[in-house]
């Protein structure tokens, strides 16, 4: 059992190695999203197995972006709506890749749902509320957080202040409101 966990983490890591060579952007911010992820769901005091399917589905989150064109994912400015769409293919393209290993079939419907909304306006299935798996949840706010206060390539970082103003005003719609109260406990500490 011990072995086959090692495996597992190091095919991981493998793919996380993989994903930050492919997109620059990407360097740490996966390891971010695990993080702050992890920290909200303890602060949550949920289960030791949902704190760490909530990690290790932060840190995939992104994986399916190593199927996406670099020239997208690295572009400079605004996306086109065609650019945009492809992008949007990350959570599938995620849910695809980890549906391939039997120990990572757990992650796979958390990474496909972190960018679904609480208003049921996200993708790729527009859930809603509480059809959205918790640990997405969790990730969507860490994720979104992690992008606004880093730099990206189509636009300079948040401050912290802008960044709190943010997750306040989409809370209730982009964000789970419970889990938005925590979240800002947090980074406002």
């Amino acid at each position: 059992r011990i072995r086959e966990a090692k495996r597992t983490n190091g095919i991981i890591f493998s793919l996380i190695k993989a994903l930050e060579l492919h997109d620059k952007y990407t360097e740490g911010h996966s390891q971010s999203v695990a993080e702050l992820t992890s920290k909200v769901a303890k602060k949550m005091k949920l289960s030791d197995e949902i704190i760490n399917s909530a990690y290790w589905g932060g840190l995939l989150h992104d994986i399916g972006k190593i199927l996406i064109d670099k020239r997208i994912l690295n572009k400079n400015g605004r996306l086109t709506s065609e650019e945009y769409t492809e992008i949007k293919n990350h959570t599938v393209f995620g849910n695809d890749i980890l549906n391939q290993v039997k120990e990572m079939e757990h992650l796979a419907k958390i990474v496909r749902h972190h960018h679904e909304r609480w208003d049921g306006k996200g993708y790729p299935d527009e859930l809603k509320g509480e059809e959205i798996p918790l640990e997405s949840r969790i990730i969507s706010l860490a994720d979104a957080w992690d992008t606004m206060v880093n730099r990206r390539s189509y636009r300079k970082p948040l401050t912290h202040e802008e960044a709190v103003k943010e997750i306040k005003e989409n809370t209730g719609t982009q964000f789970d409101p419970t889990i938005a109260k925590i979240f800002l406990e947090i980074v406002e500490g």
